[in-house]
């Protein structure tokens, strides 16, 4: 979309104004000096030439408020606001979100109080997307009275969006570990006749996981099941977090079984979860089996699956089982990452096997690119090998050359010789 004014202002004055697409415009494409010296001539512009008549004009002015606010220059924004007041026109409301949101993500909390009430009181109705921004931004800051009172503003006003208002508010809340201010919201949502969604009630689950004790988060978890709502994968993951976290792997396996381990709508997660918890205490016999019974419940392993099993055979110096594992993954065309891969090298040198590794390594790819694809909730419950933590050194301060896993295993071997070596001082 391009808008023009309808009068013939000067170049400078077209170059500001000329918008290329929906939400970008020449003035973003400036650096801050010359948008600056391009504003100015801009609001010289209208004042000189009248440019405020018409409608276009009108949306241009609030496009080119907004382009100023997102440069980060207010006091520019703020005189061209001025300026449209003073022909008679009144902004609209895309240039008071715009202001608003600048204001908030800078902490002015009262300019941008005065903009909401501004907006309330010229009857333009916030957008949601609006209000979940201005609850990003004051929650950032710890600024959770100012979310309170945008929630009781609109609850005062009864918006159709009173229902999601409240979500985000709960929400905003939990980020921002406010256990008791995300309850009291529940209970006045509650109050107003509104139900509780899958989103809001997986919102209590994750956010008891992470600021909760697990006491806290099993209530939570069990309200959510009174309430007739299925446990998403991120409420999921943060239970399992919190778990892992205290090392309550057995507490882990039960309320996964409690979730229903033969939910497809999440995939793997599960069963990898319930494995997770057999091999962070190396109960091999127990892994095996679930194992078994996940594929025979009409699960395919994937990558995680196989490299839970791995990283257990690899610390407990199973070398036939890792080879097994090694033939299932090609079986079923699963490609090893840089944690597969570990697992075998790790396993051979710490045995000080070193010399039979190309047994194993011959069998898989070694000039593929490495990488890490394996779920981070098994590093959280059995943490990195050290070939895994060597070579993301390696990746990270030398990314300028091609890595493949057999220079990175290459350089990993020799470092190992080295360690091993001594070296008398006569």
């Amino acid at each position: 979309m391009e808008i023009h004014y309808r009068s013939t202002p000067s170049y400078p004055l077209c170059q500001l104004i000329t918008f290329k697409c929906k939400h970008s415009s020449v003035l973003a494409l400036q650096n801050h000096s010359q948008t600056r010296a391009l504003a100015r001539k801009i609001i010289w512009q209208w004042k000189k030439e009248g440019c405020f008549n018409g409608k276009d004009n009108c949306v241009a002015c609030a496009s080119v408020i907004q382009a100023l606010s997102r440069k980060r220059m207010p006091y520019l924004a703020e005189e061209l606001l001025h300026e449209v007041l003073v022909k008679g026109f009144g902004p609209n409301k895309s240039t008071l979100s715009a202001l608003m949101l600048y204001y908030a993500e800078n902490s002015l909390f009262p300019q941008a109080q005065a903009i909401w009430e501004q907006m309330l009181n010229s009857s333009f109705l916030p957008s949601i997307q609006l209000i979940s921004k201005i609850f990003d931004a004051y929650g950032k800051v710890g600024n959770f009275n100012g979310v309170t009172e945008i929630l009781h503003l609109v609850n005062s006003r009864n918006f159709d969006v009173l229902p999601e208002v409240y979500s985000l508010a709960i929400s905003c809340f939990g980020k921002g570990g406010q256990l008791e201010l995300m309850e009291d919201t529940l209970r006045a949502m509650i109050s107003r006749g509104f139900s509780v969604n899958s989103a809001t009630g997986n919102a209590f689950v994750k956010y008891y996981s992470i600021f909760g004790s697990l006491e806290e988060m099993e209530n939570a978890y069990y309200r959510l099941k009174r309430s007739r709502l299925l446990i998403e994968k991120d409420g999921i993951r943060a239970m399992s977090h919190a778990y892992i976290k205290e090392k309550k792997f057995y507490r882990l396996g039960e309320i996964l079984r409690d979730v229903g381990l033969g939910r497809k709508n999440v995939g793997n997660l599960l069963w990898n979860l319930l494995l997770l918890s057999y091999a962070a205490n190396f109960k091999m016999k127990s892994l095996q089996r679930e194992f078994l019974r996940m594929v025979d419940s009409g699960f395919n392993p994937d990558l995680t699956t196989f490299n839970i099993r791995a990283l257990a055979f690899s610390r407990m110096y199973l070398f036939w089982d890792i080879h097994l594992s090694l033939e299932h993954m090609k079986h079923v065309n699963v490609v090893p990452d840089l944690v597969t891969y570990g697992c075998v090298v790790d396993a051979y040198l710490d045995r000080r096997l070193g010399k039979n590794l190309d047994f194993a390594l011959n069998r898989m790819t070694l000039d593929d690119c490495p990488e890490v694809l394996t779920d981070p909730l098994v590093f959280a419950a059995l943490g990195k090998g050290d070939f895994h933590l060597s070579s993301e050194a390696f990746l990270e301060f030398k990314a300028q050359r091609k890595w493949s896993y057999r220079k990175l295993i290459g350089h990993y071997v020799k470092k190992h010789q080295r360690g091993n070596q001594i070296f008398w001082n006569y």
